[in-house]
């Protein structure tokens, strides 16, 4: 059974890695078309401590800071091209391996204090530079007219096998109220890729390790379909990195020698499913056992040869349970 730090540390590592943080993009973004290029991504540090703005005291002439701490999952960097023209854009990915029922809210803290730093940095560098003012205006927010920040897009990527019944827009998690007031409420949506209900044909505009690990994970309750899914798939050979985040996620019994940079999952899958089978086989058996076990004790309750409170006992039963089962 997965472990909430260890599916969370697992799942993380994978989705930073290049080719696959590129491809969740290029689904979301593109339709698979490999426009985002994994060697152009450069990290971005989340952990340090973000200024979201600056607020001017007029009674003190002086500035205020309020900071704020928070954790991204993966935050990159990166040049598009459109148009002929470069465009410089961040990048980043929320990985859930459980649903969480305010991801809208999470999500817009994260994009919007990632805005706030931008502002506070180029408010920063204006002071270093000893830009000329123009206007009290740009005085007061340290953020000229002309200056510009760099566009956030933030996506989902759920792990788990259950549909996300959680809030995808800020408006889900909240009480209706009239169309009057609701169309001055400010709503955020989330971005969001997840195993169920993804169909083959969209599996196939993955192009990294990601197409088979959302693959296995959607058909991991039905190794009927898992197996069809996986046995003529050619890419079956994965990166370690991946097996791990099918095993981790879906429960499987995976086995690693050390020094193996890949494996083939369509053997390990193989090797569950005849698992699976000997322990129902097992059960079966056990099952008939305790059966046939039930049957002889009801016979001799019902010719007085034993009571039913001494039978119940040696079916690990109570009283009332082994009268309904003698029913």
């Amino acid at each position: 059974m997965k472990t909430i730090g260890a599916a969370d540390t697992i799942t993380k590592a994978y989705i930073r890695e290049n080719a696959v943080f590129a491809d969740a993009f290029n689904y979301l973004i593109y339709g698979g078309r490999q426009v985002v290029n994994p060697e152009e991504l450069k990290e971005v540090d989340t952990t340090e401590i973000i200024i979201p703005f600056n607020t001017y005291d007029e009674n003190k002439d002086e500035k205020k800071n309020a900071a704020v701490q928070k954790y991204r999952d993966v935050l990159k960097s990166t040049v598009i091209m459109q148009d002929s023209q470069a465009a410089y854009i961040l990048l980043g990915i929320e990985n859930q391996t459980d649903i969480h029922y305010a991801m809208p809210v999470r999500n817009g803290i994260y994009d919007f204090l990632q805005y706030g730093k931008q502002v506070s940095d180029i408010a920063a560098r204006h002071r270093k530079q000893k830009d000329k003012v123009r206007s009290h205006a740009e005085f007061l927010s340290g953020f000229y007219k002309t200056d510009r920040i760099v566009p956030v897009v933030t996506l989902v990527v759920y792990f788990g096998s259950d549909e996300w019944d959680g809030p995808v827009k800020l408006t889900d998690m909240m009480e209706k109220l009239s169309s009057t007031l609701m169309k001055y409420v400010q709503d955020y949506k989330i971005h969001l890729i997840q195993p169920y209900g993804i169909s083959d044909k969209d599996l196939q505009k993955f192009h990294s390790s990601l197409r088979e690990v959302l693959g296995c994970i959607k058909y991991s309750k039905d190794k009927e379909k898992l197996w069809n899914f996986m046995k003529d798939n050619p890419r079956m050979n994965m990166d370690i990195m991946a097996a791990r985040v099918i095993e981790v996620m879906t429960n499987m019994s995976i086995e690693i020698s050390d020094g193996e940079e890949t494996i083939d999952m369509c053997k390990a899958i193989e090797d569950m499913i005849e698992e699976r089978a000997c322990i129902e086989r097992e059960e079966g058996k056990l099952e008939g056992k305790l059966e046939g076990k039930l049957e002889i004790l009801t016979n001799l309750v019902k010719d007085g040869i034993l009571n039913m409170q001494e039978a119940a006992k040696r079916m690990n039963m109570t009283t009332e349970e082994f009268r309904t089962k003698m029913k």
